[in-house]
C-alpha cells in the first residue's frame, strides 16, 4: 500500500513537473518540450547571454532541483526519474538548449550517476564548439575518511553562489572558480529517525530504524546511516551534528541551512531551529536560511545542517534577489526579540456582599444542578458522551463553596453574574463552561451598564449562541432557556418556568441536533431524548420559583 498520492507511476515525475511550473509564482518557468522521456525545467526569460548555470539529477529532493531554476539562481534542470540520474541525453539537450558563447557550468552532486551522464553529457557538448566545465559538490562528512563524500543538501548554496556570479556577467572560468571554492567552503551533516518510502514500492522499509533512535549520516536516498544515536532528544541530536561541523568550520562566521528532508513537522523544525541558536555555533551563525525543505528526500523524517564559510562575496551571492520557486532568503540571525509587556490581569475585582433573597435563588438553583447530576448523565448517555451532570454539577459546586464562604458579591447583580461567569469557565471544563461563562459575563457587564437584568440576561443568551454556533431548534439548552427569558421578561417568573418546561420537553421530539455531541447522533437515539441541558435549565427555573 503506498504512503503517497499519485495517478500514475510512470507519469509521478512528469505531473510533478508540471505542477510545478504552472505554479511558479513568478511565472518565469518553463518545460522544454523535446521528449516525454527529457524532463528539463529552464528559465523562460534566459537569452544566452551569459553563463549558463546547469543542475539536476533524480528526482525526490524537491525543490531542487528544478525549484531554483529562475534569475539569479539555476538557467536549467535536468530532472530523472525518482533517486535516478537523468540520462546523458537528457543533460546533453539542456546543455544544448540554454548554452550561448559565454559557455555553461554543471554542477553535480557526488554520486557516481551523475558524475558520469553529465560528465559524458559535457564532452558531447564540446563536439558542437560549447564551452562547458563541471563541478562537483561533497559536502557530506559523515564519513571523515571517505574519499568520495556525497553531496547534499549543502549543493543548494553552491547553485545559489555560482547562480549569483553568473547574473552578474561573470565568465565561464570566474564561475567555476566561485563555485568550486562554494564546494570547498559547505559542509552538511544530516540525520533520520525513519528512512523514506518510494513511490508505488510495496516494500517499504518498515522498523529499520529502531524506535527511539536516529541514523546519523543517512544518505538523501535512504542509504543506511554511519552510525546510530540512542536518542530523540532535539538538543542531544543538534549537539551531536554541531560538534563534527564546528570542528569543520574552525571560528569562522558561517551561514547555516537547516534542511527538512521531507518528514518533519514545522513545529519540529522551529524546536530544532532554537536548539541550533543556542547550540556551541550560536557566536559563528550570520544567517540561517530556512528551516525549510531545500534538498529532501521523499518522506524521510530527518533534517540536515549544512554551514557555509562565508566571505565577502558568499555573503552578498547568498544574501542576492532570486525568483525562484524552492530558495529561502536568508535572515540575519539573532537572539529571539522579547519586548516587556504587563500581563493582561483576567481576574475580576468584587466585594463580597449579602443579600438574602439573592442567596436563596442562587442556593437554591446550585443545589438543584448536584441533585441532577445522576440524571442528566443518564440522559446525555444517551445522546452525546454521559457527562452533562457532572459538569454542571461542578459548576455547582464551586458556587456553593463560594456561597457558603461567603466570598460572593450577592448585593451587586452586575458583580455577581461576572463571577459566576469567571469561576464557571475555569471549573466546568469543556464547552459547556465556556459557553455559560459566556451567557454570565455578557450578562453581567450588560447589567454594569445600566441594563434591566431580564434584558441584560438576554443579551447573554445573544453572545453564547454568536459564539457557540447554536440557536433555537437546535435540541440544545437553548430550547429551554430562550423562551424563559423571553417570558421572564414579558411575563414573569411562573411564565418563564412553564415556558422552560415547554421548551425542555420540546427537545424530545427533535429528531436532529444541529449542534453538540447530540449533531453526531441518528435520529432514531435522539427520538423521546430530551436535551439534558434543556431539562437542566427547566429544572432550576422551577426550583427558583
Amino acid at each position: 500500500m503506498s504512503r503517497f498520492f499519485f495517478n500514475d507511476r510512470k507519469q509521478l515525475v512528469n505531473d510533478a513537473i508540471e505542477g510545478l511550473v504552472i505554479s511558479a509564482p513568478h511565472g518565469n518557468l518553463v518545460r522544454l518540450d523535446i521528449d516525454p522521456a527529457i524532463r528539463i525545467v529552464a528559465r523562460a526569460d534566459w537569452d544566452k547571454s551569459r553563463v549558463a548555470v546547469i543542475s539536476g539529477g533524480g528526482s525526490g529532493h524537491e525543490p531542487a532541483h528544478a525549484g531554483f531554476v529562475g534569475k539569479g539562481m539555476l538557467t536549467a534542470a535536468v530532472c530523472g526519474d525518482v533517486f535516478a540520474s537523468p540520462s546523458v541525453d537528457a543533460v546533453l539537450n539542456a546543455i544544448v538548449a540554454v548554452t550561448g558563447d559565454r559557455g555553461c557550468l554543471l554542477i553535480v552532486k557526488n554520486y557516481t550517476g551523475d558524475r558520469l551522464n553529465f560528465g559524458l553529457a559535457a564532452e558531447k557538448a564540446k563536439r558542437y564548439g560549447l564551452k562547458v566545465e563541471m563541478v562537483i559538490v561533497a559536502d557530506d562528512i559523515a564519513l571523515p575518511d571517505n574519499k568520495q563524500p556525497r553531496g547534499i543538501a549543502g549543493t543548494a548554496l553552491v547553485h545559489k553562489i555560482a547562480g549569483y556570479a553568473a547574473e552578474h556577467g561573470k565568465s565561464l572560468s570566474e564561475v567555476r572558480d566561485i563555485a568550486r571554492q562554494a564546494c570547498d567552503s559547505v559542509y552538511s551533516l544530516g540525520l533520520a529517525m525513519e528512512t523514506c518510502n518510494l513511490p508505488g514500492s510495496d516494500s517499504e522499509e518498515e522498523g529499520r530504524i529502531q524506535r527511539g533512535k536516529v541514523e546519523l549520516g543517512l544518505g538523501i536516498h535512504g542509504e543506511p546511516g554511519a552510525s546510530v544515536v540512542d536518542t530523540h532528544n532535539s538538543k542531544a541530536l543538534i549537539e551531536t551534528l554541531v560538534q563534527p561541523l564546528k570542528v569543520a568550520v574552525g571560528d569562522d562566521r558561517v551561514a547555516v541551512l537547516i534542511n527538512n528532508l521531507g518528514g518533519v513537522s514545522a513545529l519540529e523544525m522551529a524546536l530544532l531551529t532554537k536548539e541550533l541558536a543556542h547550540s556551541a555555533l550560536k557566536d559563528q551563525i550570520a544567517y540561517l536560511i530556512g528551516p525549510a525543505p531545500l534538498v529532501s528526500s521523499l518522506d524521510m523524517k530527518g533534517f540536515s545542517l549544512s554551514l557555509l564559510r562565508l566571505n565577502d562575496v558568499f555573503e552578498q551571492a547568498i544574501c542576492a534577489e532570486v525568483q525562484t520557486v524552492g530558495w529561502q532568503k536568508p535572515v540575519p540571525f539573532a537572539p529571539m526579540k522579547t519586548q516587556p509587556h504587563s500581563a493582561v490581569y483576567t481576574g475580576l475585582e468584587s466585594e463580597p456582599s449579602e443579600n438574602p433573597q439573592v442567596r436563596a435563588l442562587v442556593s437554591s438553583a446550585a443545589q438543584t444542578l448536584i441533585g441532577l447530576e445522576n440524571r442528566l448523565n443518564a440522559l446525555d448517555a444517551k445522546v452525546g458522551d454521559g457527562d452533562t451532570g457532572s459538569t454542571f454539577a461542578e459548576g455547582a459546586r464551586e458556587i456553593v463553596r463560594l456561597l457558603e464562604s461567603n466570598a460572593l458579591p450577592l448585593n451587586n447583580t452586575a458583580q455577581l453574574l461576572q463571577l459566576v461567569g469567571e469561576r464557571l469557565a475555569t471549573v466546568m471544563g469543556g464547552s459547556s463552561g465556556v459557553l455559560m461563562s459566556i451567557f454570565f459575563t455578557a450578562a453581567g457587564q450588560a447589567v454594569h451598564n445600566g441594563i434591566a437584568l431580564s434584558d441584560a440576561l438576554l443579551l447573554g443568551l445573544k453572545q453564547m449562541k454568536h459564539y457557540g454556533g447554536a440557536d433555537l431548534g437546535d435540541r440544545t439548552l437553548i430550547d429551554a432557556l430562550q423562551p424563559a427569558l423571553e417570558a421572564l421578561r414579558d411575563s414573569g417568573l411562573d411564565a418563564a418556568v412553564a415556558a422552560a418546561k415547554n421548551g425542555a420537553a420540546s427537545t424530545a421530539t427533535m429528531q436532529k441536533a444541529g449542534a453538540g455531541r447530540s449533531s453526531y447522533v441518528n435520529r432514531e437515539n435522539l427520538d423521546g431524548v430530551s436535551d439534558p441541558g434543556a431539562v437542566a435549565i427547566a429544572e432550576v427555573f422551577t426550583a427558583i420559583a
